[in-house]
């Protein structure tokens, strides 16, 4: 980010004035950020890059294709040489494993010529590493190839990411010489574990196997698509392109996904043998298409399906900039989506049900025109029918009550009516608009508070959306409007019942004199800072002195020495 800062000096400062675009592409961690420049730089070679533009990469590990193959650390990757893996974004991590596998397995590091007949003349000797036990001695007949294959087999286990069984050995070699007190060599076996937990067995945005591929994703939306293409060659993504596609009317995925493929092959001109897509999709184009589930070929479609997500942030964000309306336009069709309605919630309302243990029962409902609260429309409701605790029978009184008065008044009903609360809550609404005869003309659903669940009116099982979805953002949104607005309501009545219970337990003080009181001063704490003589106005002379000296006991003692 040194690049944005307010004052960027020498080349930082060239480089700001001659950037035309600016371009990035998500990976899964650090690690494989520093992997990726590292590619991306030694492939488009730019101009104010020296660093990683020599010949000079990342290392790897390789097993030899040869007769009983060398485990070697190195910088140069080579078709055909042997089976590589990495890269390892350290040398100390990859020296690390590679000492860990000598350590492990006895394996030779000679370069000499090991076929069965050279072998079989006695043309070699044993070496010093065969008397220092890291060796078997293969060149003399020490030990068959089929032994040593074994050996490489569990290698390429450790070097794919199973450490388990490499991990308990270092464990138990560590305890073994702590209880001997040999606490130097504990120790060289406890670095290695350590070493090894922040190893990454394999790296996603590189890796030969994959060799030259193409990869499409796609993310849609009601309105528009977001489309993500990486060129990998040789295993190495070269190059991204991210797209922002209008759909038309009654247009498929597939459909929305050849067109984009088209228009990116014809952009770039490639020709590669294989495509990776999330579906099948019908094109003009010889080539085989893959539709992986699971290994490196999931893992690269995962990651540019993250990339077209974090693409469709970004437009969404310039979009609300540009043009709020039609963003907000946007937003209302996903929900209608999400929540499979009928037509869009321009007017949405949401009830909420208060109460202390079914005592002071409230109710709220707020207003949103056009995702905006529309706070002059905010109703509170005293519940009048109901006795004890009983949220369902609360919930129906107060929905009758507010869409009986706006039918009485000829006002609009809303789209969408938000419940809080789960399916009992949804059903008491329910009969109350049935009883109105509105069922047909406003879309109902509830949310329960626990798991964030979404019932529908009919459906006897609960919708689950994203927990990061906008959908579900504007439904809590509305949902704690109203607790909000509820909570208020419930928290005034409840505390003028308490200063009311507080006055008239005082000698001469009836309810409807707490209630003057309170009328007058607002509050508790104003009626016991009030003086004689304010009190005198409400009360009179004879009850507001009484009164005062109920509430400071100290200035009544004092006034009678």
């Amino acid at each position: 980010m040194s690049y944005f800062s307010k004052t960027p000096t020498g080349k930082h400062a060239l480089l700001m004035q001659r950037m035309q675009r600016l371009d990035h592409i998500v990976t899964e961690n650090e690690t494989e950020a520093f992997l990726l420049e590292n590619i991306q730089i030694k492939h488009h070679k730019p101009r104010y890059n020296i660093l990683l533009k020599d010949d000079k990469t990342y290392p790897w590990i390789v097993i030899r294709h040869e007769a009983f193959p060398r485990v070697e650390l190195t910088r140069r990757w080579e078709k055909g040489a042997g089976e590589y893996f990495g890269p390892y974004p350290s040398v100390y991590m990859a020296r690390t494993l590679l000492e860990l596998i000598h350590d492990l397995f006895p394996l030779r590091t000679c370069k000499l010529d090991l076929r069965p007949e050279k072998i079989a003349r006695g043309q070699y000797q044993v070496c010093l590493e065969y008397h220092l036990g890291r060796c078997k001695a293969p060149c003399t007949g020490g030990q068959t190839e089929e032994d040593y294959g074994e050996n490489i087999k569990r290698i390429r286990e450790i070097l794919k990411g199973n450490f388990r069984p490499a991990m308990a050995y270092l464990e138990q070699q560590m305890l073994g010489h702590a209880n001997r007190l040999a606490f130097e060599k504990a120790q060289w076996f406890k670095d290695k574990m350590d070493a090894l937990n922040h190893y990454q067995a394999r790296s996603t945005v590189v890796n030969p196997k994959l060799g030259n591929v193409a990869v499409f994703s796609l993310i849609a939306d009601p309105q528009r698509a977001y489309v993500n293409f990486m060129e990998v060659a040789n295993g190495s993504i070269i190059r991204a392109k991210n797209m922002e596609i209008r759909r038309k009317w009654n247009e498929t995925d597939e459909e929305i996904l050849a067109a984009a493929i088209g228009d990116i092959y014809t952009q770039f001109s490639r020709t590669v043998k294989e495509i990776i897509v999330p579906f099948r999709v019908e094109i003009p184009l010889k080539t085989r298409q893959t539709v992986p589930r699971r290994g490196d070929k999931k893992k690269l479609l995962d990651l540019s399906e993250k990339n077209a997500r974090y693409f469709r942030i970004e437009r969404r964000k310039q979009l609300q900039i540009k043009n709020p309306e039609e963003h907000k336009r946007r937003l209302l069709e996903q929900v209608k989506t999400d929540l499979r309605l009928d037509k869009l919630p321009f007017k949405m309302e949401c009830f909420d049900i208060s109460h202390t243990q079914g005592t002071e029962k409230t109710a709220s409902c707020v207003v949103f025109h056009q995702l905006k609260p529309a706070k002059k429309e905010y109703r509170h409701f005293k519940i009048k029918t109901v006795e004890g605790i009983d949220d369902y029978a609360a919930m129906r009184e107060v929905v009758y009550r507010r869409y009986k008065r706006l039918l009485d008044e000829g006002k609009d009903l809303p789209e969408l009516v938000v419940i809080d609360g789960g399916k009992g809550q949804l059903n008491a609404a329910m009969e109350s608009l049935r009883k109105l005869g509105i069922e047909n003309q406003v879309q109902l659903i509830g949310i329960a508070k626990r798991l964030e669940e979404i019932y529908r009116p009919g459906d006897p099982l609960p919708l689950y959306l994203d927990k990061r979805s906008e959908t579900l953002k504007i439904i809590q949104q509305i949902r704690n409007e109203a607790h909000r607005f509820g909570l208020r309501l419930h928290r005034k009545r409840r505390d003028r019942k308490s200063v009311q219970t507080r006055l008239t337990s005082l000698p001469g003080i009836g309810e409807k004199t707490a209630v003057k009181l309170l009328r007058h001063f607002g509050s508790m704490p104003r009626i016991e800072q009030a003086s004689v003589e304010e009190l005198a106005k409400v009360l009179g002379p004879k009850r507001a002195r009484l009164l005062y000296e109920r509430l400071h006991p100290s200035a009544g003692s004092s006034g009678g020495d």
